[in-house]
């Protein structure tokens, strides 16, 4: 077990002020003179009853040996990608240059690494990174007989090392801490706490054994990639092979695929996509997990959305294991914009010139290097893009928002803030057997395609629109609605066997400016597949960081279908009532 810090309090009173509110420590960049040497490597593993061979690069800064150790930073690539992507070999350099022995390597199943894709399976993926923190401790040398005894140790065969990495390269650390608990520290940045919550999202509150709508464009983009690896890395490891039906991943996760694209989610089917997405994804495995956790998670990503890290850090938090959490403004849906002004970019590496990188650089400074006394910052820093002053872009607090501000769902159509002032009325809407409402084209961004802007088709949708705003309201953090449909088709077919059979709807979050321009918050939705069109329920819209300035609208949506996922099975008219006793409200988590 490695030797774990003090903790000690920072000041975590809300200040929104500069964007380092609290001093970090920082360590300062080596001088061209400064040189590290790559190395690189490979080793034998074995993962998932498989030998396989990883593939690595040793970044080794000068003057670093077995009188002068460091310790050590981990980092692979995200899916698809390998050692010497933009930011995983950015990794290596960026922290080589700053005094740690990096080793980066390309992932199960990518570059020129062997075995089969799979997820990040902790028995695979996880252990196979735990293989190469034996090198870093110095008790197993790589295939060609290099070894590491330069690394600080808090332990024989202990070494001091902290893992980044983002996206699929930050699912693996915590799924490697789950395993391993020789790691000091992580960075996880825009992953999944929940694989079956990714890609088919029911945010109805409480129905997690019901998938939800299937997010078909982000899933079926990853598995072309993944399946279409002899096209990415000729003459592949028979590793890598698995069969004519299932090429280059593991054969449960082509299965969980298979069956998301079927339509038709039976119950035992249903029970064994549940059950394997769940394994391989953090929410199965954060009891196991106790290094300290800096989560940095996306606001424009509607993959891996807020909701996803937010659940990783209460887990996390309600166990004792140290974490903080930020959240940046690009995720997987900033598409060919990249990183906002004064961001942190992986693929350049600006840790001192970014407050996501100054964060991290004072996270692995207290937890790596031994600086009980560094301060990590606040638990909690969020990117506002309304705010044009470099210096004031994160707002930091205590703990997340609370839900502290109700608006009304009126029968005529409007959003009150008086229960009072709710009108009787009924609103209807009939989905189509075609999608009729668009969010996004969901890997638009990723290959340099023009996206059309949001849009719904008049009769297939219901609104609500506030009054327009007299002051600024600024929204951080999830949404959430409590509805009642009457559906009748919907209601003589939600007992089926099929999961498919029940209703599904869309719930979203428009800004509407004065000139009645309509903005869809970072284009995410709710997918919902209503447990009981008989009964109320409560839907978790994806976490926001949005202000709605003064004369705005707020406008809450409920559409028939979106473009993006799969939607209802057959023609389901849909109703709205609303009377004295049938309240429908949006609760929305606001600052001051």
């Amino acid at each position: 077990m490695s030797r774990r810090l003090p903790r000690t309090r920072a000041p975590l009173a809300l200040a929104l002020g500069a964007a380092l509110a609290v001093p970090l420590a920082l360590t300062p960049p080596a001088t061209a003179a400064d040189a590290y040497t790559v190395t690189p490597l490979k080793f034998t593993v074995r993962a998932g009853g498989r030998a396989c061979t990883v593939d690595a690069d040793l970044y080794r800064p000068a003057g670093v040996d077995r009188d002068h150790p460091a310790p050590a930073v981990l980092g692979t690539n995200g899916f698809g990608g390998s050692k010497t992507d933009g930011s995983t070999d950015t990794i290596g350099k960026a922290f080589a240059q700053r005094g740690y022995v990096s080793l980066v390597y390309s992932g199960l199943g990518f570059g020129r690494s062997g075995c089969l894709i799979s997820l990040d399976d902790p028995d695979i993926d996880g252990a196979a990174a735990s293989r190469l923190v034996d090198f870093l401790g110095g008790t197993r040398a790589a295939d060609g007989g290099t070894t590491a005894d330069f690394v600080t140790r808090d332990a024989p065969g202990d070494p001091r090392v902290g893992m980044i990495g983002g996206s699929y390269g930050g699912a693996v650390q915590l799924a490697t801490a789950a395993v391993d608990h020789r790691l000091d520290a992580l960075v996880p940045m825009i992953t999944w706490n929940d694989l079956a919550y990714a890609l088919a999202p029911n945010n109805a509150v409480g129905r997690g054994d019901v998938p939800g709508a299937f997010k078909w464009q982000w899933t079926n983009g990853f598995y072309l990639i993944g399946e279409g690896q002899p096209l990415l890395q000729p003459a592949l490891d028979p590793s890598r092979i698995n069969s004519l039906a299932c090429l280059h991943f593991v054969t449960e996760a082509c299965r969980t695929v298979h069956t998301l694209n079927s339509g038709s989610y039976p119950a035992d089917r249903t029970a064994e996509l549940l059950a394997y997405a769940r394994r391989v994804s953090p929410v199965s495995y954060l009891d196991r997990v106790d290094t300290p956790t800096l989560l940095v998670q996306g606001q424009a990503d509607t993959l891996f959305n807020l909701n996803e890290a937010t659940a990783t850090y209460r887990t996390l938090k309600a166990r004792g294991t140290p974490v903080k959490m930020i959240w940046q403004s690009w995720g997987h849906s900033a598409g060919i914009t990249g990183p906002a002004s004064g961001e942190l970019d992986l693929t350049k590496g600006n840790l001192e010139t970014s407050y996501v990188g100054r964060r991290v650089l004072a996270w692995f400074d207290r937890h790596l290097r031994g600086r009980p006394h560094v301060d990590t910052g606040p638990a909690f820093a969020y990117h506002r893009d309304w705010v044009t002053d470099p210096d004031r872009t994160y707002a930091t607090a205590e703990h997340l928002p609370p839900l502290s501000r109700t608006l009304y769902l009126s029968g005529d159509g409007k959003l009150v803030e008086d229960r009072r002032k709710v009108a009787r009325g009924s609103r209807g809407y009939t989905n189509r057997l075609i999608p009729t409402s668009h969010s996004e084209s969901s890997l638009a961004g990723l290959i340099g395609l023009p996206d059309p802007p949001p849009s719904d088709t008049e009769g297939t949708y219901l609104d609500w629109t506030s009054a327009p705003l007299k002051r600024p309201l600024d929204v951080v953090g999830a949404p959430r609605a409590t509805l009642k449909v009457v559906s009748p088709k919907a209601e003589r077919t939600q007992n089926s066997s099929d999961a498919a059979d029940k209703l599904v709807l869309f719930a979203k979050l428009y800004d509407v400016a004065p000139d009645g321009t309509r903005t869809l918050v970072r284009r995410l939705v709710a997918p919902v597949r209503v447990p009981d069109v008989t009964r109320s329920f409560t839907v978790t819209l994806p976490g926001i960081v949005h202000r709605y300035d003064r004369g705005h609208r707020l406008r809450f949506v409920i559409a028939a279908s979106d473009d993006a996922y799969f939607g209802n099975r057959g023609v389901k008219p849909v109703t709205v009532v609303s009377t004295e006793d049938e309240l429908h409200a949006l609760h929305l988590p606001t600052v001051d």
